[in-house]
């Protein structure tokens, strides 16, 4: 088994972000359309995403009357939704700035509504980073905030494929990805009550993923 170092990753995806600016299209997830929806019926009007990518979410969230204050490590991704917040003259509805989620996260106690993130959390982290990540996000949100993620499961094509790297992480072209059992969440669930936990399709591939919406208690 090889060590998982997210800082080997920063170079796969500067290089895809910046040679395919619709890497992952220019439509909505549907993740972020549940999660829209989940906002909207808990009168949420300001959000944190993490690992927001190329924007597209971020945009769609930002249409939709969410304030969204969009973090990703990649300078590519950043620089691109800086880009369509001007393209859009949505500035007053998002910021965005590069940061590296395995460091304490930049708000203070109880002061986030919600947070979202499409696949953050099954990007090269280790499964304690997940939970420093998810304590992270208990910490900023206010009582009764919501966190919606998604993560790849043990369904997916691409589990068990490729390179072991450690616990239940497999580089494949490049990428590594930490899968998740429902289990796996539940283990997150401390200082949660859990709304749902979905399971969905994304891409031709498909990638087989869990939705998971947590409130804190």
């Amino acid at each position: 088994m090889k060590n998982i170092n997210l800082n080997n990753q920063e170079g796969y995806w500067e290089t895809n972000y910046t040679n395919k600016p619709k890497m992952f299209g220019l439509t909505p997830s549907f993740a972020a359309e549940e999660a829209l929806k989940v906002f909207k019926k808990k009168n949420i009007s300001s959000i944190v995403e993490l690992g927001s990518g190329l924007g597209r979410d971020t945009i769609f969230f930002a249409k939709n009357n969410i304030k969204v204050e969009a973090l990703d490590y990649s300078n590519a991704a950043i620089n691109s939704i800086k880009k369509k917040i001007k393209e859009f003259n949505l500035s007053e509805f998002v910021s965005a700035k590069v940061f590296d989620v395995r460091k304490k996260l930049p708000f203070e106690k109880n002061t986030v509504q919600g947070i979202f993130s499409h696949m953050l959390y099954c990007m090269a982290l280790k499964n304690s980073e997940v939970k420093n990540l998810n304590n992270e996000i208990l910490r900023v949100l206010e009582k009764g905030g919501v966190n919606i993620y998604t993560v790849r499961n043990f369904e997916d094509g691409d589990y068990k494929n490729g390179i072991h790297i450690e616990d239940e992480s497999y580089q494949n072209d490049g990428f590594i990805i930490n899968f998740f059992s429902k289990e796996k969440i539940k283990e997150l669930l401390v200082g949660f009550s859990n709304i749902k936990i979905d399971r969905f399709n994304e891409g031709n591939f498909p990638r087989k993923l869990f939705i998971v919406q947590n409130q804190k208690k």
